[in-house]
């Protein structure tokens, strides 16, 4: 179902064949995080046409197939807008492309609700990280093959536990700084404050 909000989210922006969305997805959409198949982006448009979220016109093509160009209808408009507005549950694996889809696509909308995702992210983020990063629970390793050594063992698991930890740590700073950011009301690049509120 994310990808009928990342289908809405980008037609929200313009008009755009299903070939130009797979475009975007691998250009300005590729840190996302999310990737998708020509094919599946075309079975999501039929179904959201049915669904009477999309409508399509036939663009001709000049020594190519004619293209269906899709834009938003104002069923797929208020799709786009309840999903937005409706609550934000993080998942359990820091860094879960949904939040990042819900927080441009949604939060594209508005600053409070961008403000609000992010708000819910970081919460939640504080509320389940350690504060030391310490593994727990490695030393009492019962190899069960011969070439397991328990001491490198924990060493590989050690380090790779902090990356994980030194991951997320910077992933909550940059929640932080993001959130700080929005509240303030500055443009991300140039600090200038922002003229709307929402």
């Amino acid at each position: 179902m994310q990808l009928d909000y990342v289908i809405l989210g980008v037609l929200s922006l313009g008009r755009f064949s299903g070939y130009d969305l797979r475009r975007w997805m691998e250009g300005p959409g590729r840190f996302i995080g999310y990737g998708v198949q020509l094919p599946q982006i075309y079975r999501t448009l039929a179904k959201m046409v049915e669904r009477g979220w999309v409508v399509f016109e036939v663009d001709p093509r000049e020594g190519r197939p004619d293209a269906k160009v899709y834009r938003l209808t104002g069923t797929g408009h208020e799709a786009l807008l309840a999903w937005a507005r409706s609550p934000y549950e993080p998942a359990s694996r820091p860094m879960d492309p949904d939040f990042m889809l819900r927080f441009i696509f949604a939060g594209q909308l508005g600053r409070d609700i961008a403000i609000d995702i992010v708000r819910t992210e970081l919460e939640y983020r504080l509320r389940n990280v350690s504060e030391n990063g310490a593994l727990a629970g490695v030393a009492g390793y019962d190899p069960q093959i011969p070439e397991l050594d328990p001491a490198w063992a924990r060493e590989i698991h050690l380090t790779a536990h902090e990356q994980g930890f030194a991951s997320t740590a910077a992933y909550i700073a940059w929640l932080k700084l993001t959130l700080q950011r929005l509240q303030a009301g500055r443009t991300p690049l140039t600090g200038t404050p922002l003229t709307g509120t929402s």
